[in-house]
């Protein structure tokens, strides 16, 4: 089965939506809606997730990307979360048509590390690639929590977080624990100063997995913009989305 990739909006800047892990592109609902008349939005589920459930490809960010750019036009990229790996690929690849890359509480690096204070806790990312062995079901809710920590409505997000996680089946276990991987030995903070294309970095003040440290100092390693969402926590696009909306808005009116 190949990648699922729903198309939405007719505006005019060619946009990818990427999600983040456990998640699929349907928890990008009230942005896409935002956008529809600003971008034709390519949403994608990514392997394992959502309607890509049985698609063969692995959870790895240049094959991912590669898969997107054959069935999109060139585009903005936008990541959240782990999905911004596979957007920070698309811009890294030079085959990759990216014309520009937004990074939404999204990092090169996501666990915390030497000359990395501004990660999230290793010991975390270890747990839940644990727990994910022995109780499935109450790791996706433990991570979904966090997620939804220090939003000014945390209850009302996770709700919606809870709503979307299983809205097209549960994600497999494999690319479950190929994500955690992921997140625990990515490192892509030397190649940031390598990037060709205009960046923003959109970060949740009250975020509790991707500090916003480590966005700006991400966005003037890239020479990118930066912008921080006060009162926002991981998931800005539920509870602030005409803040994500504003952020995004030169770098979408440039590309225009």
């Amino acid at each position: 089965m190949s990648l699922f990739i729903e198309t939405r909006g007719r505006g005019p800047v060619p946009l990818v939506l990427i999600h983040g892990w456990a998640m699929h592109g349907g928890v990008f609902a009230p942005l896409a809606e935002a956008l529809q008349d600003t971008c034709t939005l390519y949403v994608v589920d990514l392997p394992g997730h959502g309607r890509s459930r049985d698609c063969g490809l692995p959870l790895e960010p240049f094959a991912i990307a590669r898969a997107i750019a054959d069935a999109v036009p060139p585009a903005v990229w936008l990541g959240w979360s782990m999905g911004g790996l596979v957007a920070l690929a698309a811009a890294r690849e030079p085959t990759i048509p990216a014309r520009g890359l937004a990074m939404l509480c999204a990092t090169p690096k996501f666990v915390r590390g030497e000359n990395w204070p501004q990660g999230s806790d290793g010991a975390l990312v270890h747990q839940l690639a644990l727990d994910l062995e022995t109780d499935y079901h109450a790791t996706l809710e433990r991570f979904l929590a966090l997620e939804a920590m220090g939003s000014a409505d945390p209850r009302a997000e996770l709700r919606r977080l809870r709503e979307s996680v299983f809205a097209h089946g549960e994600p497999d276990l494999r690319v479950l624990q190929e994500g955690i991987a992921l997140l625990e030995h990515t490192d892509w903070r030397g190649e940031l100063a390598t990037l060709c294309l205009p960046n923003i970095w959109i970060a949740g003040r009250r975020d509790r997995l991707v500090h916003p440290d480590a966005m700006r100092w991400s966005a003037t390693r890239a020479q990118g913009d930066f912008h921080e969402i006060a009162h926002a926590g991981h998931a800005p696009f539920l509870g602030h989305v005409d803040a994500v909306v504003d952020a995004l808005r030169p770098l979408l009116e440039q590309i225009r």
